[in-house]
């Protein structure tokens, strides 16, 4: 395979290989910001994180750990990709990320690349870690595996029970502190590009953990924004100026949040079957202060009213379609934990607001369908994998 061979994957990995067997990950190896310390929480954040430590796996390695990648193991399929689940030899449960086909090689190289150089080296409890990959026969990523599986299968699965607040609610402020230490907790800023629930898995006790970056981007210090074409994401949770003009920074995910958060609290899907986005249904109810009508009726009733108002105020600021009033994931944490609202801090001139009134970005999304390049890893189903 000609996209294995190149001299970059060569001294990448023979350099990790070594590295690997001389490192052991401690919690001190982490750059850990769980979001708190800005809040009064507790939390705590390094600047400078060790060297990350991940192993390259040999092909018989994961060959034999998801039984000859057989069907009986698969739990994700994509335009891209495949997951499979594994076992290792000492008993570990993984999940086995294939890469299967690209328009060019090149592509595909760079895409894996793009990964693993972004989830490679972060660390932090809200964020899935890699435990290693292999380019022996293919490109593959391997992961911890989560028998929980995604949010959105979690959320939305029928069979399932609901559920409860207390669980949404942690999952709500696990997902905010994980996003946050992207955004400032690394070396330099990571933009995820496509926060939702089926990218954010759950562990046993549902610590939710930020997953695939198969779309994310670097974004140097120095740069206010970066503009990306072709434009590619998930309908239902794009940004307004990543949709329309392709400019990508912080708050691209910060909408995406809001929409994430919408989806936690009503457990509606970010689009609906009349194709009506959950953003533009819930902005008028918010808008309105009728946040009761955007519960989850299968909650019952049940659920911490000073939380949920603290979620519907945070999530209402962050689906703004100006991204100049959308909050930094810092002043969403503050307003999801900070106690009392402040309310007048952000509201926004009456001009913008009647410009908010405006943009009508469901119909520009149906329209625009057929030139809207989706996410290669938008239509794998994480039922528990990254």
């Amino acid at each position: 395979m000609r996209y294995i061979r190149s001299g970059s994957f060569k001294r990448l990995f023979s350099a990790k290989r070594r590295s690997f067997e001389e490192e052991s990950q401690t919690p001190g190896g982490c750059a850990h910001d769980d979001g708190n310390e800005a809040f009064g929480v507790g939390g705590n954040e390094t600047k400078h994180p060790q060297k990350p430590t991940w192993k390259c796996f040999s092909y018989e390695e994961i060959f034999h750990a998801t039984s000859g990648f057989s069907s009986d193991n698969l739990v994700g399929k994509g335009g891209y990709a495949e997951v499979y689940r594994g076992t290792l030899e000492d008993g570990e449960a993984v999940a086995v990320k294939r890469l299967t086909k690209a328009s060019t090689d090149e592509r595909k190289e760079k895409e894996f690349l793009t990964e693993i150089g972004t989830i490679g080296h972060v660390c932090h409890p809200n964020v899935s870690s890699l435990l290693g990959c292999c380019i022996d026969n293919g490109l593959y990523l391997i992961f911890q595996f989560f028998s929980r599986g995604s949010v959105s299968s979690v959320l939305h699965d029928e069979n399932s029970l609901s559920l409860d607040w207390k669980i949404r609610y942690k999952i709500a402020v696990g997902t905010a502190r994980g996003l946050h230490y992207l955004h400032k907790g690394c070396q330099r800023r990571i933009i995820h590009r496509d926060i939702k629930a089926s990218n954010v898995l759950l562990t046993a006790d549902y610590e939710p953990q930020i997953s695939d970056f198969g779309l994310a981007k670097w974004l140097p210090s120095q740069w206010t924004h970066h503009s990306i074409v072709p434009i590619e994401g998930t309908f239902g949770h794009l940004a307004p100026e990543y949709f329309m003009h392709g400019i990508v920074d912080e708050k691209t995910d910060v909408f995406a949040f809001g929409v994430f958060l919408l989806e936690i609290i009503s457990g509606r899907k970010p689009v609906d079957g009349s194709h009506q986005s959950l953003h533009s249904w819930a902005r008028p109810i918010l808008n309105q202060g009728e946040i009761e009508k955007v519960v989850d009726p299968r909650l019952g009733g049940i659920y911490d009213v000073a939380q949920l108002k603290r979620l519907t105020f945070a999530s209402s600021l962050c689906i703004r379609s100006s991204s100049i009033w959308r909050p930094t994931m810092s002043e969403v944490l503050e307003a999801m934990l900070g106690g009392e609202i402040d309310e007048e801090r952000w509201k926004m001139p009456e001009e913008e607001e009647e410009q908010e009134e405006f943009w009508g970005f469901d119909d520009l999304e149906c329209e625009s369908d057929s030139s809207f390049s989706t996410s290669p890893h938008d239509s794998i189903s994480t039922r528990s994998i990254s």
